[in-house]
């Protein structure tokens, strides 16, 4: 297998690929690809969507049910990849090692989510990934109108969907 397989994720909005980093983040690659395969992150949406900072999905249906997802891995952010604009990153919560599903495509620069120390708070989010075409469908993610959903904010008001993530062999 080559180190970096593909992936094209084929949303509402057009098709994005991105190419995973299996040298630099093989566990978070391997999740990634694991998802893929069981076809989980097909009708997701992106559920959260931030201009000039970031979109976020893989984790609710359309209508903001969470889905259950496999086991929570270890998190590679000082694996020297950094988020910058197109680089895709797992999503977790404040402890260190909780990812599972839910991935984030950085919009721009986020450098604050890079790796700084191996304290919680500094611990960063680890970038697995990177936007190789269908950058500009990323952005038009980024320009959705958005708002409140039950306790979840920066919600696209018109759901925007994954309707399929496929490995490109």
């Amino acid at each position: 297998m080559s180190q970096q397989p593909k992936v094209i994720i084929e949303t509402s909005k057009g098709s994005i690929t991105i190419a995973l980093n299996q040298e630099k983040a093989p566990i978070s690659t391997e999740n990634f690809l694991g998802y893929v395969r069981n076809g989980f992150y097909d009708q997701t949406i992106f559920h959260r969507v931030i201009p000039n900072f970031m979109v976020q999905g893989g984790g609710f249906t359309a209508d903001m049910k969470q889905k259950g997802t496999s086991r929570q891995i270890k998190n590679e952010a000082d694996n020297g990849l950094k988020n910058v604009r197109g680089s895709i990153a797992m999503a977790r919560t404040q402890v260190v090692d909780s990812a599972t599903s839910q991935f984030f495509i950085n919009l721009v620069d986020n450098s604050f989510l890079d790796h700084q120390g191996k304290t919680p708070n500094a611990y960063g989010y680890a970038v697995f990934a990177q936007v190789t075409d269908g950058m500009e469908v990323v952005d038009a993610i980024a320009k959705v109108p958005t708002g409140n959903s039950g306790h979840h904010q920066d919600v696209p008001k018109d759901a925007v969907l994954i309707l399929k993530a496929t490995i490109v062999e």
